[in-house]
């Protein structure tokens, strides 16, 4: 039997016990040999059922099989035969002696006679001395502790016989290991669905699962329709699970309760949500258990059960880790706002030539910045590498190739470069958060940079990584830590810490040079594909145990896969024959790339005689399904694809780009950008599709914008224009004029989603001297330039502010945040009701974003319900209010003072509630990299680290001496820092849960706090610092050494603080105050820029103690932001479009640093 039917025995000997077949279980161990169960044969040896003991030990030896099974069996024989005639049942001790021990007589008959003796005793017991002789028949006393004794031996002896060798133990398998496989395998079916249903009606695993197409209508997005049937009951609970390959179950069908009899019972089951979210599976876990290959390479049944990837434990019903729900890729979809609405072609694709670039040399590589969304990294075919900023056309940096310390690379390497020192970038990428970026070179070595804003790109490691090219490149957090990945011509695939450069695993397995690797990682479930040129796909985990995956690509062609940036797409390219040596034979391969949108195949390729064509396939079948029709006969170069907005294909292709709705084969539409494209232009969006670059011919680059693309630059245009009027002619002292040169590029924008020189500097607390720093625009004679004056805003005509329609019930907004996909906020009351706005697209809004130049509509579902949290029986309006909003905008978790609450955001029903009081939840984050895994905030001043997978508390944090008002982890750190309503910071390990350091608010002398002011922290997009929002300060702090590095406090006279959270690109604070009053503050050094008076969104008619409860920032766009108030209102807030940001940063006096700000305290004049 192979090794993964042994281990499918194992899961289903684990099933059974969990289902209670006693019998049955213990039937199996028999029969297959594969587990001894010690406590079951103890039991059976006490009870003196010798007959099940016997039966049970053949299936793991015979009595002949060696003398360790001999002495088992004469030991057990002669216990029965013993008994026997203290029972004065001599025909059956006869029976016994004849049958069962005569067989021993050969090997010890002096011990045989003795035995045959006692049959002639009347008196068994008392003559038993007889035997005193002999050991074995002297230690008979009473039947119990007889016994006793010899199962004491009997254990040695298994223990000590080497046929029981690796039997005594069971695997240590997650719990309900099988019905994770088999929901997997259900949600894999479904997937597959050509006409995909909400709420299929699984009857039957005995064939496989398939939706029917209700009427021909189109099936809704899976997204708002997850695989859940009716609503499970109170206290029932979900199965969390992890994203990506080798993952745990996807949230089983009611339906299928059947077979789930007795599910666990649990006390206080939770969800994961807020910043991580209740979100999407991940196809690849589904794809790599059965990958499609050719009939002559056999599909991988199994994944390794051993392995730490496989799954967590599975509970009946629900919702799975991001809640993993089946085939869920898409944010939340509303009624009315359907799939057609999402992305309205062709008006939102980016077809409009907003800016010309020259790189110098031929573009090869290019990636837009996951954050900045106008930053555009770009490698050429000479070695150099560039950064531009396109919204104000400047390039930021450009760097030629050079390696940074030759004396340590390789002989092979110094060898190569003296023979010919051509280079080429083959690769160039962002890590997830942006502060990083990779380079692979065509000769052995990786270049990683860090980048700090603006063109502050510093030297980070240089590694030799590869004999020969260095083919591809990706970052990846295996194990909670930023690691990078590379494969090259040497075959193999290597891990790097992103840290310090060292080499933590090295994969070896392929038979050609490696051509592209393709980490994926989500919670706990780390994985890597990798191609090589023979057309080898293989996948791996971070184990060393050799590849998961192993079979051929059709045609034997050379696979490169990477994630789109949502995750919810697989990018392949395939290409035949060996590495491409000149462009001049670029058109000699194939290339052939594929996308799973939707669970989705499309692939894209183009011939040795140049046809090219993109098709999409149907998984369960290996046909194509579709092919899209509009490429030229014959290329005249390797065709290369993109996809946009989750909807639609683009390529390059006839020296035009092509796009394609995914559900329609004709062309929708071709653009030639005005000409001069090369014959098969690279092409790469930006993060959210308003961008798109295009490589052009003599080293161009064009950026194709859409509307919304066409608004963010001309934002970059109009503040560098008026950045430059207020820059001085005049001879300044050197050091001013950095400072001017520096607030004016600040001020124009020209990073306006990074951090300036100046933000970092101050966030990194680096003590750089500001005359370093190299002003880019030209100065102008102005004085005014010389005199910084705070942007006051008093009249409702200085911005934009949207107040949101009204629900009377409401009293006051207790929390409020933005929908992930920016679309929609989300409103907890203080009665406990949640209220949700969404923006629809239409002609004044045609992103359909958050905006205050449209109004949303309140947003019910048809039954009328309401989302409202459970409730003590004190006054809701007195408790503590949390929430946390999934991912993918499905789910909401919620607590109001009673048992937490969590809530279909598409019906508002009640999907389950747990963890009833007290003590209460104040406040919820979720782990980063493992969604099972909840901080919950008491408030009886705990932290409960609950794990949902095995239903248990893992740890109990103790530090605060009053209730829980904050947390935030940190995934590069792997901590958690809480604060309290003690003005209390802690930081906690998150792999041992201990407390590292600890440390009280200073409060600023002559504020007199409350006895329990809430002390909230959030971190800073670099993970490392963190803004702590207290009544009586703003403040900067660093984590490991938990200092403050930047601390801003109002004036005595002003009005305390009562909220603030940084802007989705860390550059901004947004801080809120009891008298009414916004206040926006630089990050980098907490210097007031802006300030919004009452009067600017409240009417007089408003009483004068109604202020801001809370506030929050957009996700995507920096510059908005909405309040809740103490009346209940909630008012968006955007700068007017002709300003496009909040004020101008007042310039840094001198260079200073100092740690408290000087600028104007809140309420005072300017």
């Amino acid at each position: 039997m192979s090794s993964l039917s042994r281990e499918l025995v194992f899961l289903i000997l684990q099933f059974l016990d969990e289902e209670k077949f006693k019998e049955t279980v213990h039937k199996l161990e028999q029969e297959s040999g594969f587990f001894f169960n010690m406590k079951y044969f103890e039991d059976e040896v006490h009870n003196g059922n010798w007959d099940e003991v016997e039966r049970y030990l053949s299936g793991f030896t015979k009595v002949d099989d060696n003398r360790y099974s001999m002495k088992i069996f004469f030991e057990i024989r002669k216990q029965k035969y013993l008994e026997a005639l203290d029972k004065h049942d001599r025909s059956k001790a006869v029976d016994i002696l004849v049958k069962d021990l005569k067989v021993f007589a050969s090997f010890n008959e002096e011990l045989f006679k003795e035995i045959t003796q006692l049959l002639t005793l009347e008196n068994f017991r008392a003559n038993c001395v007889m035997c005193r002789e002999n050991e074995q028949l002297s230690k008979y006393g009473d039947t119990k502790s007889a016994r006793a004794i010899m199962l004491g031996e009997l254990k040695k002896l298994i223990e000590a016989n080497p046929l029981f060798r690796d039997k005594l133990q069971f695997p240590n398998l997650k719990n309900s290991r099988l019905r994770t496989l088999i929901n997997q395998s259900l949600n894999w079916q479904h997937q597959l669905c050509k006409n995909p249903r909400p709420n299929p009606d699984i009857k039957t695993l005995f064939v496989d699962h398939t939706c029917g197409q209700p009427n021909g209508a189109r099936a809704p997005s899976p997204a708002s329709n997850p695989l859940l049937g009716s609503l499970p009951k109170a206290g029932g609970f979900p199965p969390l699970g992890a994203h990506g390959p080798f993952q745990p179950a996807a949230p089983v069908p009611t339906p299928l309760a059947g077979w789930m009899s007795n599910p666990s019972t649990v006390t206080h089951p939770a969800v994961s949500g807020g910043a991580i979210g209740l979100g999407a599976q991940s196809i690849q876990g589904a794809a790599l258990k059965h990958p499609r290959t050719p009939p002559s390479n056999p599909s991988v049944d199994y994944p390794a059960s051993d392995s730490d990837h496989a799954s967590k434990r599975a509970r009946p019903m629900g919702i799975s880790d991001e809640m993993n729900l089946p085939v869920n890729v898409l944010p939340v979809t509303f009624p009315n706002h359907g799939h057609a609405q999402a992305f309205s072609a062709p008006d939102d694709l980016p077809k409009i030539v907003a800016r010309t670039l020259n790189q110098g040399s031929s573009p090869m590589s290019m990636d837009f910045h996951p954050v900045q969304k106008t930053h555009l990294l770009v490698g050429t075919n000479v070695g150099d590498i560039g950064l531009w900023e396109v919204g104000s056309r400047e390039r930021l940096f450009l760097r030629n190739f050079k390696v940074w310390d030759l004396g340590a690379c390789s002989t092979s390497l110094q060898t190569t470069l003296v023979k010919d020192p051509g280079v080429s970038v083959n690769r160039v990428i962002w890590s997830p958060d942006g502060t990083l970026f990779g380079v692979a070179y065509s000769r052995h070595i990786v270049q990683i940079y860090s980048y700090h804003g603006n063109d502050d790109v510093r030297q980070h490691l240089e590694i030799d990584a590869h004999v020969g090219g260095v083919n591809d490149l990706a970052f990846s957090h295996p194990n909670k830590q930023l690691c990078i990945i590379t494969c090259g011509d040497d075959k193999t695939i290597k891990v790097w810490d992103a840290a310090t450069g060292t080499k933590q695993y090295t994969f070896e397995g392929h038979e050609a040079p490696v051509y592209s690797v393709c980490p994926h990682y989500k919670e706990n479930i780390q994985f890597i594909f990798s191609t090589a040129l023979d057309g080898k796909i293989k996948a791996w985990l971070y184990d060393n145990m050799g590849s998961r995956v192993d079979y051929e690509a059709p045609g034997r062609w050379c696979t490169t896969m990477a994630y789109s940036a949502d995750g919810t797409r697989l990018f392949c390219c395939l290409i035949v024959s060996s590495l491409l040596l000149s462009l001049d034979l670029l058109v000699s391969y194939w290339w052939f790339r594929v996308s799973l949108h939707y669970f989705r195949l499309f692939s894209c390729g183009t011939s040795k005689e140049g046809e090219s064509h993109i098709v999409e396939w149907n998984e369960s079948e290996g046909a194509v399904k579709r092919a899209y029709q509009g490429f030229r006969k014959r290329s005249l170069g390797v065709v290369q694809f993109d996809t946009t907005k989750n909807r639609f294909l683009a390529a390059g292709d006839d020296f035009s780009i092509k796009f394609w709705d995914m559900d329609d084969v004709q062309l929708l539409t071709t653009l030639d950008a005005d000409g001069g494209l090369q014959a098969s232009p690279r092409i790469r969006f930006n993060k959210d599709g308003s961008l798109l670059a295009v490589s052009a011919n003599d080293n161009g680059i064009k950026i194709l914008a859409n509307a919304d693309g066409m608004r963010m630059l001309r934002t970059y245009e109009t503040l560098a224009s008026r950045a430059s009027e207020s820059v001085t002619k005049s001879a300044i002292s050197p050091i001013s004029a950095a400072v001017a040169g520096a607030a004016a590029a600040t001020s124009a924008g020209l990073a306006d989603r990074g951090a300036s020189v100046v933000t970092i500097t101050g966030m990194n607390g680096d003590a750089r001297n500001m005359g370093d720093v190299k002003p880019r625009i030209n100065e102008e004679n102005n004085d005014k330039s010389k005199i910084w004056k705070l942007s006051e805003i008093n009249e409702p005509a200085q911005c934009r502010s949207l107040k949101l329609p009204e629900n009377l019930r409401i009293t006051k907004i207790s929390r409020l945040i933005y929908t992930n996909s920016g679309n929609a906020i989300l409103a907890l009351a203080s009665n406990a009701i949640h209220l949700l706005w969404k923006w629809q697209r239409n002609e004044r809004n045609s992103s359909g974003k958050a905006t205050a130049s449209v109004s949303p509509q309140l947003w019910q579902p048809s039954s009328g319900i309401l989302m409202t949290n459970d409730v003590t029986e004190n006054n809701p309006e007195e408790a503590v209010h949390c929430f946390a909003l999934s991912k993918n905008d499905s789910y909401v978790m919620s607590a109001s003072g009673g048992k937490i609450s969590l809530f279909n955001m598409m019906t508002f029903k009640t999907m389950t509630t747990f963890m009833p009081p007290p003590p209460a939840a104040t406040f919820l984050a979720f782990h980063p990299q493992d969604n099972n895994v909840i901080a919950i905030g008491m408030d009886d001043s705990t932290i409960q680290i609950y794990n949902v997978r095995v239903d248990e508390v893992k740890s109990k944090l103790k530090g605060h001496s009053k209730r829980i008002t904050g947390l935030a982890f940190s995934h590069v750190l792997n901590v958690l820092v809480s604060s309290g309503a003690d003005a209390q910071l802690c930081v906690w390990s998150s792999d041992v849960w201990e407390k590292q350091k600890n440390r009280f608010l200073q409060v600023p002398p002559g504020r007199p706090q409350s006895a329990l002011s809430d002390t909230r922290v959030q971190f800073h997009q670099d993970q490392i610092h963190f803004l702590v929002v207290h009544e009586t300060q703003l403040a900067i702090y660093e984590t490991t050494k938990l200092d403050c590095v930047k601390q801003w406090a109002p004036r005595e006279s002003s009005a305390p603080i009562s909220h603030a959270t940084f802007s989705c690109d860390s550059q901004l604070v947004y801080a809120s105050f009891l008298d009414a009053t916004v206040c926006i503050f630089s990050a980098a050094n907490l210097r007031l820029r802006s300030r919004i008076n009452p009067t600017a969104y409240l009417p007089t008619s408003v009483s004068p103690n109604v202020h801001p409860v809370v506030i929050a920032a957009h996700p995507q766009e920096a510059n908005q932001f909405a309040l809740g108030l103490s009346d209940g209102g909630v008012h968006v807030f955007e700068p007017l479009e002709s300003e496009g940001k909040w004020g101008v940063p007042p310039p840094v006096e001198n260079g200073s640093a100092s740690t408290v700000s000087a600028t104007p305290a809140v309420g005072s004049s300017s």
